[in-house]
């Protein structure tokens, strides 16, 4: 009974202790329009943490995934123009190769018959030619008729230009003219330097004109990293700064890129833009296909910048307390350009010098 009666005087202590300091917090303040004014034996004044503002560099940062892919002027795929049987194979997987390189070989009557069409235009050219020389050699002595020299040079252009065609149909297969002999496989070989990072080459496999790539070359020390950034942030990243790339495969690898193209067309099921990002990759640790993580780093110069847990809300406004004087503190409304976890940039409503509460404000909340 006597321990009953004591916990009761303990807990009618306390709540008159309670009520004494709510009394006392209640009468060391009073709220004037947007005004908070403190009295100098205000307990509340201890509580509060000031801050004065001013402008300073603000680092934005932006995490987006990505994925490794080739870049295409450095990548080719290898297949056969004429309809052929595979004869041999001059590459292996990995290998490295430079551009001009035999790749493989194909016996192709297709590829006979345009041999044969260039020796031909060849030969009439250089007929035609020589029937030129003499139909002006014999218009030089008198003898000749110049209906019959005309004739001739317009036959040379024409043949000329047959043969000019057929040269440059073969010259795009990269076939050496002075070495060409009828009857012989068409060696394929590689337009670009990189390495054979894919190879299907059989031999004896029989290949059509519009047969699948049989092998792919790559150039790899320089890779693009396709981001994806959505239309909300298009505006943090910038095609002048350099992207942090983490790998998810190893993770300790310290890789950045600049960017390359940000994508003049949005994505209109995700809302977002591609970015291409350039990186190095002489190591070859980078290869296409490879999920990463992109880090864009956004800096805005001259801009103010406050804690986060400085701004309370009020309706559809935000406001930081701004001392006026000693004890006098003004709910200023503000207008936030942006904000992180821990801060935010002011973009009006404060300027340089203006001294905030930045921890305890909440104690200056009108009580109901």
């Amino acid at each position: 009974m006597n321990k009953l009666i004591l916990v009761s005087l303990v807990a009618l202590s306390l709540t008159a202790c309670i009520n004494d300091i709510e009394k006392k917090d209640i009468c060391s303040y009073e709220v004037n329009n947007d005004t908070v004014i403190l009295t100098n034996d205000s307990p509340i004044l201890k509580m509060l943490e000031k801050q004065k503002v001013d402008k300073n560099t603000y680092s934005y940062e932006l995490i987006t995934s990505g994925i490794v892919r080739a870049i295409p002027n450095n990548y080719a795929l290898i297949a056969s123009p004429f309809e052929g049987r595979i004869t041999r194979s001059f590459v292996r997987l990995g290998q490295d190769v430079n551009a001009g390189a035999p790749v493989f070989e194909i016996s192709s009557s297709s590829y006979f018959e345009t041999g044969k069409t260039y020796y031909q235009a060849k030969e009439e050219m250089n007929l035609a030619y020589k029937n030129l020389q003499r139909q002006k050699d014999l218009l030089s002595k008198g003898v000749g008729i110049e209906k019959d020299y005309e004739e001739a040079e317009v036959n040379y252009i024409i043949n000329r230009r047959n043969y000019e065609n057929s040269l440059a149909s073969l010259k795009v297969y990269q076939v050496d003219t002075s070495n060409l002999v009828l009857g012989q496989p068409l060696i394929v070989r590689s337009p670009i330097k990189g390495r054979i990072v894919e190879n299907n080459i059989v031999i004896g496999q029989y290949l059509k004109e519009d047969s699948e790539p049989v092998a792919t070359v790559a150039e790899l020390s320089k890779i693009w990293v396709v981001g994806q950034v959505k239309e909300k942030d298009v505006r943090y990243i910038s095609d002048t700064e350099e992207v942090a790339i983490k790998l998810i495969s190893f993770p300790e690898k310290k890789i950045t890129g600049k960017i390359y193209n940000i994508n003049s067309l949005i994505d209109e099921n995700t809302r977002s833009i591609q970015v291409l990002i350039e990186c190095n990759n002489k190591d070859k640790m980078m290869k296409p296909g490879m999920y990463v993580t992109t880090k864009f780093t956004h800096k805005i110069k001259d801009v103010i910048i406050i804690p986060s847990k400085a701004i309370f809300q009020m309706e559809d406004a935000s406001f930081v307390f701004l001392q006026l004087d000693k004890n006098s503190y003004l709910k200023k409304k503000i207008e936030i350009l942006t904000e992180d976890k821990d801060s935010s940039i002011v973009k009006t409503g404060l300027k340089p010098g203006d001294e905030i509460i930045v921890n305890g404000g909440f104690y200056l909340l009108e009580k109901k």
